[in-house]
């Protein structure tokens, strides 16, 4: 079953590769979607999938790359439009 989700990933997440490290554990899980740092010092994520796939997305992500720090993360559940047809770094 196919499934999406929006995310908001707070902590140290900004200057520390964060958004290239999303986009290469979705391009390997098969999900599509966009990363993009927000103004306020956080990452936010859409990403759309199998679900088991968007499931382990999320674990990966909620760990980030090695000087990262994740503190918290926001899901909320969305729709599944298909509307993506890559996994693209947003600026």
């Amino acid at each position: 079953m196919d499934a999406c989700v929006k995310l908001t990933i707070r902590g140290r997440v900004q200057g520390v590769g964060f958004r290239w490290f999303a986009q290469r554990e979705a391009e390997r899980l098969g999900i599509t979607g966009y990363v993009k740092n927000l103004p306020n010092g956080d990452v936010e994520i859409e990403a759309e999938g199998e679900g088991e796939a968007v499931r382990e997305f999320v674990q990966r992500v909620q760990k980030g790359p090695p000087f990262s720090r994740v503190t918290e993360v926001i899901r909320e559940p969305k729709e599944f439009r298909g509307q993506y047809n890559s996994f693209e770094v947003r600026f």
